[in-house]
């Protein structure tokens, strides 16, 4: 079978001929161009060669097509910065900066940077009346997905790979940019004590996600397998907020984007990426009908993939999860690594319904060679019999 037919067999939760592989296709599965680089000449490629960037704040390297070829990655990711609206960038002496759409500011030192991290938030405080006066980005701008097309639609007509969107469509998810716009401190805040203004808010980001799949579906759904969605609710040791305040302001506007996905594109497979122990959360998104969960971390609080396995092997593929980024993969040895993938193997693919990739984005620190015994141990143990 080829890689597009394995891809949609696990899906299906059956077992292909082997795991599923992804690397690169999303902003949440892909590898910094530090580690890149330095992969490069182990997989017999040119260490000099240029290396784009699939994404400007995560510092994500464009993996090329004959390194896709040869690693026999299954999946070509669309990641479209485009999606994400004008972007305004500049430097000083120590810096880089850059403005996304949402007038959030961002900065990465250029001696020791390896991502953009925030550095103001334009939607500070609790005033209802700054959220209508807000200068919000145009979710029907055709700008966003000019071209695209003219990508996807060769590549899904050709039929040998699973075609994903793996840039965020709209929004970066409800909560997270509800916390991009105000900050931590502010949003936690109205998340506590100002109901009015975070309905408010959550609302006007759900419209503008809403009219955006409205008309990209229209124009690219028909080409497209997966879509990435990413908000994080959960972080190392519980959730972010509570399931109770998850269902008071974010559920309803999740039914309402995942229905309007279902209704305009139902052949579409929704990859739902959301860090950390987000556990207790799993059935409220099977509940919306998401069918793929990213990353799968491994480390966080009830995350153990045989119990996840167990329990919502039949409602979810797992994409992810195949060896930890925290821990092993940049600080243990090279047998501790094929150890890690052996044992999530075991866990989640019997069955099929895994996608196998890290426990979110490689990072520049990791040694190349963990990296080539990942893809060793997935070589000998990503079998089916």
């Amino acid at each position: 079978m080829n890689s597009r037919e394995r891809m949609l067999t696990a899906f299906k939760h059956q077992e292909p001929d082997r795991v599923p592989f992804d690397l690169g296709s999303t902003l949440t599965t892909g590898i910094s161009h530090i580690a890149y680089r330095k992969l490069l000449p182990l997989w017999g490629f040119d260490p000099n060669r240029p290396v784009g960037l699939i994404d400007t704040i995560q510092q994500l390297a464009s993996v090329d097509e004959d390194v896709l070829i040869k690693l026999g990655v299954d999946t070509r990711g669309v990641v479209h910065e485009a999606l994400g609206g004008r972007v305004e960038m500049w430097e000083d002496k120590d810096n880089s900066y850059m403005k996304d759409q949402w007038h959030v500011t961002w900065r990465m030192p250029k001696l020791t940077g390896r991502y953009y991290d925030m550095t103001a938030h334009p939607l500070r405080g609790d005033d209802p009346a700054d959220i209508d006066r807000f200068p919000w980005p145009n979710p029907r701008d055709p700008a966003r997905w000019a071209g695209l097309v003219n990508t996807v639609k060769p590549m899904h007509e050709a039929g040998e790979y699973c075609v994903v969107l793996g840039s965020c469509g709209m929004s970066v998810g409800l909560l997270q940019t509800f916390q991009w716009l105000q900050g931590f401190e502010d949003s936690f805040a109205n998340l506590a004590g100002n109901p009015r203004f975070t309905q408010k808010l959550v609302d006007k980001i759900t419209e503008l996600d809403l009219q955006f799949w409205d008309v990209f579906l229209d124009e690219v759904g028909p080409y497209l397998d997966v879509i990435l969605y990413v908000d994080d609710f959960a972080g190392q040791n519980g959730l972010l907020i509570s399931a109770n305040m998850y269902r008071k302001y974010f559920k309803s506007g999740y039914q309402q984007i995942f229905g309007l996905i279902r209704k305009k594109a139902p052949n579409i497979h929704i990859l739902f990426h959301s860090c950390g122990a987000v556990y207790e959360l799993i059935p409220e998104l099977v509940e919306l009908g998401i069918d793929i969960l990213n990353p799968v971390q491994v480390s966080a609080a009830n995350m153990d993939t045989r119990r996840l396995k167990k329990e919502f092997g039949k409602d979810l593929t797992f994409w992810g999860g195949g060896v930890d980024t925290q821990q092993i993969l940049p600080y243990g040895t090279p047998q501790q690594v094929k150890d890690e993938v052996k044992r999530r193997i075991d866990d989640l693919a019997p069955g099929g319904g895994f996608v196998f990739n890290t426990v979110h984005n490689i990072q520049g620190d990791v040694p190349p060679e963990n990296v080539m015994a990942m893809l060793e141990a997935l070589h000998q143990y990503g079998v089916y019999a």
